[in-house]
């Protein structure tokens, strides 16, 4: 007979369960981490990994070499951990494969270089982003996904997974879920950086909400049913919720297809936003579920919605869905409810199979008090509600959060790290900002901080200047003594080339959302509504 697993050895694999079930992003992980490694404290994150990669790997090892590495092998407790052991070793395994397919697939996506040689930033919240315009209407077909790349390491893996004891399509659905835990482990690690505690809150969230908090459920019950999950993200304008829901929409679970040796659907193309804000009422339905030739007035074609667009491997974010009204409202419920919808025109069902993250920077809980946000709605859209925190709030926790996010920046910005550059923006903001500056811009107006910076050499933050024409309003604004109207207008134009959210300039002037409209209308920020719609 076999030998079983010594005491000491249960002991040890029981350990390592306990931290393959733990959120990555918690602390009880790390400390888990550190058990297992026998140090007293944790390590960093990149140097642990590699560590505990090698202590398990020779723990398997020595179980191989006692022909007892197999999950046969064991009796149901043992079979239980090693099974766990086996998953998290195959999971570190396969790091460095899966981290090579990812930058292949986001290279891959990238748009064509400028003439200069270098691919254009990004305009939208995410890789196929609607940002929307008030009036108009363009014949949209579907977006063609990325092509899926074969993933050439998958034999390698499958292999070990099946020697281990896994059957062909465990090991087909456990290949999937590594890809899957990479992918959400590296957006959320990457593109939600910082140090305080709110962002390490964050960062745990939304593996939560990615993963589940349960990874037992999650890897036999879970991972192909998370579009029955919607998330809302909660956050001040410029805090970051469009980042946090790009990393949780590009973190969903893609089956592998063994016969073509490669994963179902390429990431790069699964993940939609479209600011609400941003349509008309009436334009917005539309936008949303696409509409029919004919449907109304200058409908001269088909048109696409988002809904239709979402592959049911994919997710949609909802920018801004404070704004939507109630009959809209009751129109994204039944996606929520029955999964179906309608495009504009037509009485054909057709089905939704992605998943939906909302974002908004409103109070909610105002608004469903005051009846304009239905509370069925709410409760279908939020599964989960997740809170960006704001800058002054990171910063306050811990003012090395504002070194760090420079740094991000700035590699961002000229794309590269550049220490220099870095120090000389630290410098300049140290002299110009007060340490108890709010922010009221968050990352957003830090980032553009950081570009006036590099063109300036300063900035002076707007809402403590002093010594300008007209008692710190910008001379610009005043410029031909405009009437209050026209005063209006211009500061309306402002807020809206700052914030880019025409929601948001109704809330720091007190104006109805017709009104600005109007204003931006006049300034030409935005177009004039299409007639006859």
């Amino acid at each position: 007979m076999p030998r079983t697993l010594t005491t000491d050895e249960r002991e040890f694999f029981r350990t390592v369960a306990d931290a393959g079930f733990s959120n990555p992003f918690g602390t009880r992980r790390a400390k888990l981490d550190a058990q297992i490694l026998g140090l007293p404290t944790p390590l960093p994150h990149a140097e642990r990994s590699a560590r505990l990669r090698t202590r398990l790997a020779a723990e398997v090892d020595r179980l191989e070499r006692d022909g007892i590495a197999h999950l046969d092998s064991h009796g149901p407790e043992d079979r239980a951990l090693l099974e766990v052991a086996f998953l998290f070793l195959g999971y570190q395994e396969s790091f460095a494969d899966l981290d090579a397919h990812i930058d292949a697939a986001l290279a891959a996506a990238r748009p064509p270089a400028s003439p200069a040689g270098r691919a254009p930033l990004p305009t939208g919240k995410g890789p196929r982003s609607r940002r929307g315009q008030s009036g108009e209407t363009a014949k949209i077909t579907p977006a063609t996904p990325p092509t899926p790349r074969p993933f050439a390491a998958a034999p390698e893996h499958l292999a070990r997974l099946r020697r281990r004891g896994f059957t062909e399509e465990e090991a087909d659905r456990y290949l999937a879920i590594f890809f899957q835990l990479r992918r959400a482990h590296r957006f959320i690690d990457q593109g939600l950086v910082g140090r305080s505690s709110a962002m390490i809150e964050l960062r745990r969230q939304l593996w939560n909400a990615a993963v589940s908090a349960d990874m037992r459920v999650y890897g036999k019950r879970l991972f192909d049913r998370m579009e029955d999950f919607s998330t809302l993200i909660l956050g001040e304008t410029g805090s970051g919720k469009g980042r946090a829901a790009e990393a949780l929409g590009r973190s969903g679970f893609i089956p592998f297809d063994r016969g073509r040796g490669t994963f179902v659907e390429s990431f790069a193309g699964a993940f939609l936003s479209i600011n609400l804000s941003q349509y008309t009422e009436g334009l917005l339905p539309s936008e949303l579920f696409g509409h029919r030739k004919g449907a109304f007035t200058g409908a001269i074609d088909d048109h696409v919605g988002v809904f239709s667009e979402c592959s049911p491997y994919g997710s949609i974010l909802l920018d801004e869905i404070g704004e939507v009204s109630v009959p809209v409202q009751i129109q994204l419920l039944r996606v929520l409810q029955e999964r179906t919808f309608s495009p504009v025109g037509s009485t054909e069902e057709l089905r939704f199979r992605g998943r939906v993250i909302a974002a908004t920077n409103q109070s909610i809980t105002e608004r469903r008090r005051d009846g304009s946000f239905r509370d069925d709605f709410y409760y279908r859209l939020s599964s989960d509600v997740i809170t960006v925190p704001p800058l002054s709030v990171r910063i306050d926790e811990d003012p090395g959060e504002l070194e760090v996010l420079v740094e991000v920046l700035m590699t961002r910005i000229v794309g590269e790290s550049a220490p220099l550059l870095t120090e000389r923006v630290l410098a300049s903001l140290a002299k110009s900002v007060p340490r108890d500056y709010p922010w009221p811009g968050n990352v957003r107006e830090l980032e553009q901080a950081v570009r006036r910076i590099l063109l300036t050499r300063r900035y002076e933050p707007e809402m403590i200047s002093e010594g300008r024409t007209g008692g710190g309003l910008d001379p610009d604004l005043l410029e031909g003594a405009p009437s209050a109207r026209e005063l209006v207008a211009r500061y309306c134009a402002l807020l809206y080339r700052e914030s880019g959210n025409l929601a948001e300039v109704g809330r720091r002037t007190g104006l109805d959302r017709r009104t600005v409209r109007k204003h931006l209308v006049e300034e030409g920020e935005i177009p004039a509504e299409r007639p006859n719609r």
